[in-house]
């Protein structure tokens, strides 16, 4: 009797545990699924599509005028002192001068054939440049010698510019019309457009185009 008691007490004493434990144990909530990442969209929007090239910017386009600085140098005994640049478009040579220290009025100015200055009344750069074998002329006179810039003018103050276009000219390397390796000379008179080469007299100023 006191046996069938004891074993009764455990039997509910187990019971009693269980339904303070929540009676049997549940299995343990599946771990949430991991979403697939979208997926990448490409091309024209459409999954999977290739992504079209974007097309390279346009290159800029070439750069054709090319520009050349020169500075003189004092010749004849003068005192003559500027410097000029000279820029190849489509239509030939731009010649910028600036100069002072120049008696006042006008003064040849030519492309002469050879880039060297080095003697005292610049002789040593040859005659006019005058690749095509033409008359001299005036700017205003056609054909001329493609070195004829004409004249500069030069104020009360010595000083003078002259802008004007050589016609058919370049800045090229080994071109036969082209005003590297030449000179510019700067005449102590004004050209008179006469013959052979202006009556412009001696040279007071000479620049080398390198």
């Amino acid at each position: 009797m006191m046996k069938s008691r004891i074993v009764r007490g455990v039997c509910m004493s187990w019971a009693l545990a269980l339904g303070a434990c929540g009676g049997s144990q549940q299995s343990a909530a599946p771990a949430a699924t991991a979403e697939p990442p979208p997926e990448e969209v490409v091309g024209d929007g459409a999954p999977g599509a290739e992504a079209e090239k974007t097309p390279e910017a346009a290159a800029p386009s070439a750069v054709t005028d090319k520009s050349v600085h020169v500075a003189f140098l004092a010749k004849s005994g003068s005192k003559l002192a500027g410097s000029g640049t000279l820029t190849e478009t489509g239509e030939g040579v731009s010649v910028s001068l600036a100069l002072e220290n120049v008696p006042p009025g006008d003064h040849g100015a030519h492309v002469h054939e050879k880039g060297d200055c080095s003697a005292p009344d610049a002789a040593s750069a040859g005659g006019h440049f005058n690749p095509a074998s033409h008359p001299h002329a005036l700017p205003e006179g056609s054909p001329r010698h493609l070195g004829d810039l004409g004249n500069i003018n030069i104020g009360p103050d010595g000083k003078g510019t002259i802008d004007i276009l050589a016609p058919g000219a370049n800045l090229k390397p080994n071109d036969p019309s082209s005003f590297l390796g030449k000179a510019i000379i700067i005449h102590e008179k004004k050209d008179d457009g006469g013959q052979p080469t202006g009556n412009a007299g001696g040279r007071i100023g000479c620049a080398p185009i390198e």
